[in-house]
C-alpha cells in the first residue's frame, strides 16, 4: 500500500518536473543582459528599503511633481531663433521677415507636424559665429612677447654686439674713472682713456662668455630669453667676440698702463667666467662672489693712477657693501624667473636671510664713509655731507627687512640707482 501511494504521487508531480526543467533550461538560454544580478538586487535594495533597528520598512517612493513649462513650444521656437541671431546684413534681414510669418501664421493642432520645418529653415539660415579678428598692433605685441629664433643682418650687428656685451651694465665700469679720479696724483688724460678703454673690454669678455654659458637657462626666464644667445643668434660670433675683446683689453691694461692692472682685469674675467657663473647654480654663494667682481674696477681704476693698492681697497669695499641692496632688491621681485631658470639666489632660497643681508650693507656704508677720512681717502666733510643718502638707502633697507613685499623691494631698487653716482660725486668733491 505505501508502494502504491508514493508511485502515484511521483506520476502526478512528473509534469511538473517537466514543466521545472523547461523553465530552467528557457533561463539559462537568456540574454546575459537580461538575467537579475546580485548587483542589481543591491542596487534595489538601497533604493526602495531602508535599514531601522535590525528591521527592513519599504521606503515610500516620492511622488514626481510635473514640470511646468513657463513658455510653449511656439515660443520656445522663436527663442530658440533670438538666441542663434547672426550679424545682421541686409539679405538676412529680408530672410528673417520671410521667416517670421510662417512661424507665427501656424494652427496650433498643426505645430508639432510644422515644427520639424521650422527649425530646418532656422538652420538654413544661420552663420558661424562672428570671430574677432587680431588687430596688426596687437598680432606684433603677442608675437614680441614670444621666443622665437632672429636671423642676423649686417646692420642689427652693432644693437646685437652692444646685447651681448650687457652695455648697460657695463656702464657700472665707470666706476673706475671714479677710481681713477679719485687718486692723489696729476691727471693724465692718455693713461685715464687706456686704462677706462681696457677695463671696458675686459668687461664685454665676461659679459659675453657669461651669456654663451647661461644659454639654455636664459631661454627659461622672461627677463633674459630675448637675449641674441638665448634666440639663436651668433653663436659663435660671441666666442669671436669674447676674444676679440678680452686679448686687446688685458694687453692695453698690461702693456700700456701697469701689469698690476692687467692682473685685476684678468682676475676679473676669470672670477665672473669661471667661479661667479656655475656658482649661481649651486650655492648662494655666488652673491658674495659677484660682490667682489664688481668691487674690483674701481680699484682697477687707482692702481692705473698709482700702481698701489693701499687706500684703493676702501673704494672697492664701497661697491661691495652697495651691490647687497641694489641685487638683493632686484632679485626679490624676479624670484619666480630665477626659480624658472634653476638659479640658487638668496632671494629664492633664503628670503629671509635676503632681506638681513641688505639692510646689514646699507647701514655698513655709513661706517665706511666714517672710515674714509682716517685713511686719507677723504676729508672729514664727506662722512657728513653723505649721511643723509646712506641713511635714507638705510631706511628703505630697514623697510624691505620688515615687510619683504614687492613695492619695498622696489623702492629700495630705484633709491640704489642713484645713490652710488651721488655718493661718488660727494668722495670727489670731498678727496
Amino acid at each position: 500500500m505505501i508502494g502504491a501511494s508514493l508511485k502515484q504521487k511521483l506520476l502526478q508531480n512528473v509534469p511538473r518536473c517537466n514543466y521545472s526543467t523547461r523553465t530552467i533550461i528557457k533561463l539559462h538560454r537568456r540574454d546575459p543582459s537580461d538575467r537579475l544580478t546580485y548587483q542589481h538586487l543591491n542596487f534595489l535594495k538601497r533604493q526602495y528599503v531602508t535599514k531601522n533597528r535590525n528591521g527592513l520598512r519599504q521606503r515610500a517612493v516620492p511622488k514626481q511633481q510635473p514640470v511646468v513649462t513657463i513658455l510653449e513650444e511656439a515660443e520656445d521656437a522663436v527663442e530658440r531663433q533670438v538666441q542663434r541671431i547672426p550679424t545682421i546684413g541686409p539679405e538676412q534681414e529680408e530672410l528673417s521677415a520671410e521667416a517670421k510669418p510662417k512661424v507665427s501664421s501656424v494652427d496650433p493642432l498643426t505645430r508639432d507636424a510644422v515644427k520639424p520645418e521650422a527649425s530646418s529653415e532656422v538652420g538654413t539660415t544661420e552663420e558661424a559665429p562672428h570671430i574677432q579678428e587680431e588687430t596688426e598692433l596687437s598680432k606684433v605685441a603677442r608675437l614680441d612677447r614670444q621666443w622665437k629664433e632672429l636671423k642676423v643682418e649686417l646692420s642689427d650687428l652693432p644693437d646685437v654686439y652692444a646685447r651681448l656685451a650687457k652695455i648697460k651694465l657695463t656702464l657700472v665700469v665707470t666706476t673706475a674713472a671714479a677710481g681713477y679720479a679719485m687718486a692723489p696724483v696729476p691727471f693724465d688724460p692718455l693713461i685715464f682713456f687706456v686704462s677706462s678703454l681696457g677695463t671696458f673690454l675686459a668687461s664685454c669678455t665676461a659679459n659675453s662668455i657669461n651669456q654663451y654659458f647661461e644659454v639654455p637657462f636664459d631661454s627659461n626666464m622672461n627677463r633674459t630669453k630675448n637675449r641674441p644667445l638665448a634666440r639663436g643668434q651668433i653663436p659663435l660670433h660671441a666666442v669671436s667676440f669674447a676674444v676679440a675683446c678680452g686679448v686687446p683689453g688685458i694687453a692695453l691694461l698690461t702693456l700700456a698702463v701697469n701689469p698690476l692692472t692687467g692682473f685685476l682685469g684678468a682676475l676679473n674675467i676669470v672670477l665672473y667666467t669661471c667661479f661667479y657663473t656655475p656658482l649661481k647654480r649651486l650655492s648662494i654663494c655666488n652673491t658674495w662672489v659677484g660682490a667682489v667682481v664688481g668691487a674690483i674696477p674701481p680699484v682697477m681704476g687707482w692702481t692705473a693712477a698709482t700702481g698701489a693698492l693701499d687706500p684703493a681697497l676702501l673704494l672697492g669695499a664701497f661697491l661691495f657693501s652697495w651691490q647687497f641692496p641694489h641685487f638683493n632688491a632686484l632679485s626679490w621681485n624676479l624670484r619666480e624667473d630665477y626659480s624658472r631658470g634653476g638659479y640658487r639666489m638668496m632671494s629664492v632660497t633664503h628670503p629671509a636671510m635676503c632681506q638681513r643681508v641688505a639692510l646689514r650693507h646699507s647701514v655698513g656704508l655709513i661706517g665706511l664713509s666714517a672710515v674714509a677720512p682716517v685713511v686719507d681717502l677723504t676729508t672729514w666733510t664727506f662722512p657728513i655731507i653723505s649721511l643723509p643718502i646712506n641713511l635714507y638707502i638705510s631706511f628703505l633697507a630697514f623697510r624691505f627687512y620688515r615687510k619683504g613685499d614687492r613695492n619695498s623691494a622696489r623702492k629700495l631698487f630705484f633709491c640704489s640707482l642713484w645713490h652710488l653716482p651721488m655718493l661718488l660725486l660727494l668722495a670727489l668733491t670731498c678727496k
